[in-house]
């Protein structure tokens, strides 16, 4: 039963949902998400994929977990991966997920990389939105320094300008291509300078139209209160604000610190509060639709069909331009094909990176599988699904040809 009768989205069609997929396709998502329900087998797996690659397993986890979340080893390789989604009017939003580098070359790297994001993006309807994280461009431990407002050092504050150096020019290049640009959300005791950063250069870039996106994390209880000071800023101030909704990715890490050092946690106290201040946060940017552009990256339905139902109520248009949707590449098609289906914009965040630099997003990514209440179970159930439809009209099909 629909939560939100009237919307005109189902999201238990899954003749929409895996229309892409082959049989064979579907049988290999089916076993892989069967495998990664079982999280015992992913705790092991975590410890043994970067001995794997040593090895030369390194094809076999490209073919399996790799195919089924990331695009492709680099740009290049993520084309078929954007004119494959772009069949069905879903975007691409180009991911460069390298983690855990520290020294100025990777920095300069990683921005490097998300330039030619953007110039891959550029006259290209296919790719609505990049993407980039500061931790990509910055020490963690220079980051924290400057939200904890702790003092610099000469040498610190010359590491720091070349950190805002780079931020500026990805923002810059996205502005001058007029290509909309999300800013990723980081853990807490980072994310000051991290809003710091995008709030600077929202200001600067978003007088006419939301170019560039910073990232609001629900699971935090501050973060309703953040969405509405940054709406009455960019009123005051005269430009648009640019906001991706998320529930949030660091919860374990951030109780755990929370608990180490005393200090009371930032994190909801369970996930009803969570799911409660998400769907409130959509209420504020409905209301204040004139003046944000916003994206809700969510596997969660009740969300997506609150907002579609929103829209309907407001009349907004299904394909109005302040309005968007996400999904993880590989994960919740059921959302993402029936929402392109009935002309939403949506689209699909595609990782992509050498192999053995994106398994620390491709264990996260099991272990949210195994660890999220539902989600492998859901998974699973709408591809069994599909699969009894298939048969059921196979066999239609060749009794049909029988009697004829």
């Amino acid at each position: 039963m629909l939560l939100y009768p009237n919307t005109m989205v189902s999201f238990e069609n899954t003749e929409l949902a895996f229309k892409s997929k082959s049989n064979h396709e579907l049988n290999k998502a089916y076993w892989l998400f069967k495998l990664i329900s079982y999280p015992t087998l992913v705790k092991l797996s975590s410890h043994l994929a970067p001995v794997s690659i040593k090895i030369g397993f390194k094809s076999l986890i490209k073919h399996t977990i790799f195919k089924q979340f990331v695009g492709g080893e680099s740009i290049d390789e993520c084309s078929k991966t954007i004119t494959a989604l772009a069949q069905y009017n879903i975007g691409t939003i180009l991911d460069y997920s390298v983690e855990g580098k520290e020294c100025e070359a990777d920095f300069e790297n990683c921005m490097l990389e998300t330039i030619a994001t953007i110039d891959k993006a550029n006259n290209n309807n296919h790719i609505p939105f990049c993407v980039f994280k500061i931790t990509g461009l910055a020490r963690f431990e220079l980051l924290e320094k400057v939200s904890t407002k702790t003092p610099l050092t000469e040498v610190e504050k010359l590491e720091f300008k070349k950190v805002e150096h780079r931020v500026n020019t990805i923002c810059k290049k996205a502005a001058d291509s007029k290509q909309p640009i999300f800013i990723d959300a980081e853990e807490s005791w980072i994310q000051p300078c991290v809003d710091e950063l995008a709030d600077a250069n929202m200001k600067l870039h978003n007088t006419s139209q939301a170019i560039i996106f910073n990232t609001y994390q629900f699971y935090r209880h501050d973060s309703l209160a953040f969405l509405t000071q940054s709406i009455k800023r960019a009123q005051t101030e005269n430009y648009i604000v640019g906001a991706k909704l998320v529930r949030g990715a660091y919860m374990e890490k951030e109780r755990k610190r929370a608990q180490d050092k005393q200090y009371k946690s930032p994190i909801n106290i369970d996930k009803q509060a969570t799911d409660k201040l998400f769907n409130e946060a959509i209420d504020i940017c409905m209301t204040h639709i004139q003046n944000i552009a916003f994206c809700i990256g969510t596997h969660n339905e009740e969300s997506t069909l609150k907002l579609i139902k929103l829209m309907k109520q407001n009349s907004i248009a299904n394909n109005h331009p302040h309005v968007s949707f996400a999904q993880l590449y590989g994960m919740s098609d059921h959302i993402s094909f029936n929402l392109s289906a009935n002309n939403y914009n949506v689209a699909k965040y595609v990782p992509y990176g050498p192999v053995k630099d994106v398994l620390p997003y491709l264990i996260r990514r099991a272990q949210e599988n195994t660890s999220v209440k539902g989600q492998t179970g859901r998974e699973l159930n709408l591809i069994l699904a599909e699969k009894k439809r298939r048969k059921i009209k196979y066999k239609k099909y060749n009794l049909i040809l029988y009697f004829h």
